[in-house]
């Protein structure tokens, strides 16, 4: 018997925590994760307040309404989640996953006096031009007018990168949300390492730049391969994340 939107969501998103988790890619028991189940991408999926990644099941997750602004009085619901990612369910019905995380390296290159994610290497050059940049973080994100503020820098973008914050992302499916913050991450690892030899980057042109990024954007069947295989190692490991 086929599964619901939202009783695949549900796994997906488990599944992602672990997967983070694994990586150690989290941030103590803070961050979030949510997915849209409904057309218009107003009932989402999030994760309660203050659980481990490590921890959360499908039955964990919370099913919310960004229309419904009594879901912010729910005692698992954090404030942040609902400020950030019910603003950005409320006003982008095309981020069907987002993704907020502070992964150390993509966190770092957030903390430079001009955040980039330069091109030089395949992983880099996925983000050129792509990436919309916040530089004016004012604390935590606690209130919708922040979140609101965060959606409308996104533009036509899917991935910002939070000045002295972290990173979010946003998808048209959890499993491509996934791979674009676990490359993001990679890449800036790589970027990070290379600043830390001291020796001039070779930045790869403009060109060469673009017809890598536009080469990412053609194969999202490797995205989804990837978070399937990595799904079913966490399911592997530990088959409590379907529960």
């Amino acid at each position: 018997m086929a599964l619901s939107i939202e009783e695949q969501a549900r796994i997906d998103l488990a599944a992602t925590f672990r997967i983070v988790a694994h990586l150690g890619m989290h941030e103590a028991v803070a961050n979030h994760f949510s997915a849209a189940v409904s057309p218009d991408g107003k009932k989402f999926l999030i994760n309660p307040k203050w659980k481990h990644f490590s921890r959360i099941r499908a039955s964990d997750l919370l099913l919310l309404n960004a229309d419904d602004p009594s879901c912010a009085e729910h005692p698992d619901v954090d404030s942040t989640a609902w400020s950030i990612h019910g603003q950005i369910h409320q006003r982008l019905p095309d981020a069907r996953a987002v993704l907020h995380l502070h992964p150390v390296y993509t966190t770092a290159v957030a903390c430079l006096a001009k955040p980039q994610v330069l091109p030089i290497d395949q992983n880099t050059a996925r983000y050129f031009n792509r990436v919309a940049v916040d530089e004016m973080y004012g604390g935590m994100a606690d209130t919708e007018a922040e979140g609101a503020r965060l959606a409308g820098l996104l533009g036509d973008k899917r991935r910002l990168l939070m000045g002295n914050h972290g990173v979010m992302v946003v998808a048209p499916n959890i499993a491509e949300a996934f791979d674009d913050i676990w490359t993001l991450e990679r890449a800036c690892q790589i970027l990070v390492t290379a600043w830390s030899t001291g020796q001039p980057l070779r930045v790869l042109s403009d060109e060469v730049a673009e017809k890598t990024a536009v080469g990412w954007e053609g194969i999202a069947d490797f995205s989804r391969r990837h978070f399937e295989e990595m799904k079913q190692l966490m399911i592997e490991a530990d088959g409590s994340v379907v529960d």
